[in-house]
């Protein structure tokens, strides 16, 4: 199936296009609506451009809340890059970009990078960001290549998949859960890590990401 169109048997088990491979439908700038920005479509891909001048710099949101759901990506990050997607993230003025809600699957260049991520086991590339120690060695690929990506989440639960591993799992009504977010950087935030649904974003940093194939099959009681 080329990029960004489902098949007769995704279509048959409820999938759905996120991104269109053509146009922003269905996305916004978090807390800032439609409005130009550095994410912009070319050639069937979904990027965000960080040297792109006058516009809006910010996370891109879905306009849809989700709660149950089995989402699919790929992605290819630049030399050094780093992004992520954040999922049940709430979107209110009062909380200042999605990462402060959202818990993150983190997006990264593992072998090039050079800031604060560089090794550390819970910031790697499958991570949930800052809190989930990567498992089974899911590794990307090198920059510049698509990566697949997989999440899965319902009732607070959420599996990560890089390149066909599981790389995280994790459940936000755990106590475990709760107390390594409380002793985090993230734990100041009050409404991070808390909500069960919500919307999903994807992350403006630094250095250029892009995406395709986003498509999400919603899990109905």
């Amino acid at each position: 199936t080329p990029p960004n169109q489902l098949s007769h048997s995704e279509t048959r088990e409820g999938w759905k296009l996120l991104f269109d491979g053509e146009t922003l439908n269905g996305w916004h700038v978090y807390n800032m609506g439609k409005v130009p920005s550095v994410w912009s479509v070319s050639n069937g891909e979904l990027t965000c451009d960080p040297s792109a001048k006058d516009v809006a710099f910010g996370d891109l949101v879905t306009d849809q809340n989700f709660d149950a759901y089995q989402l699919s990506f790929e992605w290819k990050i630049t030399k050094g890059g780093n992004s992520g997607v954040f999922i049940n993230v709430q979107e209110d003025t009062a909380n200042p970009t999605a990462w402060t809600t959202g818990p993150e699957y983190q997006l990264l260049d593992n072998a090039n990078v050079t800031d604060h991520n560089k090794g550390d086991p819970k910031r790697q590339a499958g991570c949930v960001f800052g809190l989930s120690t990567l498992k089974n060695n899911a590794q990307p690929l090198p920059y510049g290549q698509w990566n697949q990506s997989r999440i899965e989440h319902a009732n607070g639960t959420m599996v990560f998949w890089l390149n066909g591993k599981i790389s995280a799992q994790e459940d936000i009504n755990a106590a475990d859960w709760k107390e390594r977010v409380a002793q985090s950087s993230l734990g100041k935030f009050p409404r991070f890590g808390k909500a069960t649904s919500g919307k999903i974003a994807l992350q403006n940093w630094a250095k250029g990401v892009s995406f395709r194939n986003i498509k999400i099959r919603e899990i109905k009681d």
